[in-house]
C-alpha cells in the first residue's frame, strides 16, 4: 500500500518559520502531482499549494511570498518551507500524492496522516 509520511509540524512564535516534509513509500510507478493542504478547527480543508512532476508550483493566495513548495521526484519527497508564519496559517497539514501504481491503470489519490502546525501570536 502506499503511504505518506509527514513531519516537521510544531509550534512556532508569528514571524518564524517551519519546514514541512513528506516522503511516499510503496508500490510507485510513478507520481504525478503532490501538493499540501490544511485543514482548521471548524473549517474545510483547503489547498497550499501543489507541485506538477515537472515541478510547476501553484500557491493558494494567502500564502503566496510566504511558502516554498519543493519535490524530488527520484526520492519520491515533496517540502514545504514556511517562512513568516502567521496565527491564520495554524492547521494540520495534510501531504497529498497522484500516484500510478502501475502503467496502466489510473493513479489514485493519497493523504498523510497530517501534521499539526500552531503559530502563536
Amino acid at each position: 500500500q502506499v503511504q505518506l509520511l509527514e513531519s516537521g509540524g510544531g509550534l512556532v512564535q508569528a514571524g518564524g518559520s517551519l519546514r514541512l516534509s513528506c516522503a511516499a513509500s510503496g508500490p510507485i510507478f510513478r507520481i504525478r502531482t503532490m501538493g499540501w493542504y490544511r485543514q482548521a478547527p471548524g473549517k474545510q480543508r483547503e489547498v497550499v499549494a501543489i507541485i506538477s512532476s515537472g515541478s510547476t508550483t501553484n500557491y493558494a493566495d494567502s500564502v503566496k511570498g510566504r511558502f516554498t513548495m519543493s519535490r524530488d521526484n527520484a526520492k519520491n519527497t515533496v517540502s514545504l518551507q514556511m517562512n513568516s508564519l502567521e496565527p491564520e496559517d495554524t492547521a494540520v497539514y495534510y501531504c497529498y500524492a497522484e500516484v500510478y501504481r502501475s502503467p496502466v491503470v489510473r493513479p489514485s489519490d493519497y493523504w498523510g496522516q497530517g501534521t499539526q502546525v500552531t503559530v502563536s501570536s
